[in-house]
């Protein structure tokens, strides 16, 4: 390998794009799944947990480790949901950590509650639970830790908190489908847990989400929320009193997807798994950047962005993180910030001042800002030789500017 650098005239890692033509189209397309659409299609039975919805209900439950899983529009609406029904309301404080897509703080707004942002681990990226401890007020009633790219924040301690105050704990799992702390489901360590099917995600129907639980009065109320009024498990009961529902149904077009998805997520967990720890490995005596962290050891993790931190002790002064992406980027191997800001600070959250709470925050802004670089997930279902040669690529860049 020569250590000159592309941008400085040497030879690229990669040719130009020659990278994402190796890399696979997403999402996956599986040809059971078009003849699953025309049946649906010729069935005339597209929505109202219908065929597929069901058996996606089932499965993806078992998936998780939980005992139920209700199907909805999106992962924005199944959290709003989710502290509904579990009684969060205006006067109320939600604890989230500042690392997120919007819709994480936007959901307490939604129900008329107050998002209170705290900071997160320098190297998992998610919610530190001490952070948590020192926001906690007599409004606070919820905590919603977020299993942030392919991460899962510390379900140990953020439980205990919640046990020793009294809180309830919405998991936000848009991240991490089929992922598990010490043998449980994300989606089953807390109260409730909120999916996104989102496009890019793991699992994808192009929109689409869905609540877990093991308890079945939130089960319940979660679909009676998003089916205006009705349930699936006591559909003879009437609601209770001032349930204020939606309409917020799933149709069986995007569970017939997602269905497919789901029977093929063995073998591609296992080569983003193997690709992950290949990467891990490769760069793993490069003192200037690191992959994320797990919580446990035990972590069963799988990979949304692949994400690397910056250490930025070992990079020489004045560098910025730009100077790194265009000599990545001239390797052939192109990285991003992702949301490119914490939540408070990103274009899509325009809530005024007064609406939020805001702690101290460092930790977040240093990784948004300096730390951070990604990749999705379709680099880690690629070939080990193409592993190695983004860890090489990565390796020269972060070799040339650390001290």
């Amino acid at each position: 390998m020569s250590d000159k650098l592309a941008i400085n005239g040497g030879k690229p890692v990669f040719a130009e794009n020659e990278l994402n033509s190796i890399r696979p189209a997403w999402p996956p397309l599986y040809p059971e799944t078009e003849d699953r659409l025309i049946e649906v299609y010729r069935s005339r039975k597209w929505s109202n947990v219908k065929k597929y919805e069901t058996l996606l209900s089932k499965e993806f439950a078992e998936f998780q480790g939980s005992k139920y899983s209700v199907w909805m529009a999106n992962g924005t609406v199944t959290l709003e949901c989710a502290l509904l029904a579990l009684g969060v309301g205006p006067g109320d404080e939600v604890i989230v950590p500042g690392i997120s897509w919007v819709a994480t703080a936007q959901a307490p707004l939604y129900v008329g509650a107050t998002p209170v942002f705290v900071d997160v681990d320098p190297d998992t990226m998610c919610i530190d639970p001490a952070k948590i401890e020192e926001a906690i007020t007599e409004r606070t009633k919820a905590i919603i830790p977020v299993h942030i790219y392919s991460a899962i924040a510390d379900m140990d301690k953020i439980n205990a908190i919640a046990k020793k105050h009294n809180l309830f704990v919405v998991e936000d799992c848009a991240h991490c489908h089929g992922t598990k702390q010490h043998g449980v489901g994300t989606g089953a360590m807390g109260d409730i847990g909120s999916f996104s099917f989102q496009l890019s995600k793991i699992m994808t129907g192009g929109e689409g989400g869905c609540c877990t639980t093991n308890n079945e009065k939130y089960a319940d109320l979660v679909f009676r929320l998003s089916h205006i009024t009705n349930s699936m498990l006591f559909p003879k009961e009437k609601p209770p009193v001032g349930l204020m529902c939606h309409q917020y149904r799933f149709t069986d077009f995007q569970a017939a997807i997602i269905y497919d998805q789901l029977q093929h997520q063995a073998e591609l967990r296992a080569k983003r798994q193997k690709n992950a720890d290949l990467m891990r490995e490769l760069i793993k005596d490069v003192p200037g950047v690191k992959m994320q962290a797990s919580s446990y050891e035990d972590d069963f993790r799988d990979y949304y962005f692949i994400s690397f931190l910056l250490q930025n002790e070992y990079i020489r002064p004045g560098v910025d993180r730009k100077e790194i992406y265009a000599a990545l980027l001239a390797e052939g191997f192109q990285l991003h910030e992702a949301w490119g800001a914490p939540m408070y600070d990103m274009i899509a959250w325009n809530m005024p001042a007064n609406l939020f709470v805001k702690h101290d925050t460092h930790n977040c802004d240093e990784i948004m800002y300096k730390r951070l670089m990604c990749t999705d997930n379709t680099l880690f279902l690629t070939d080990e030789k193409t592993i190695t040669r983004c860890a090489e690529a990565l390796t020269k860049v972060i070799n040339a500017f650390s001290k």
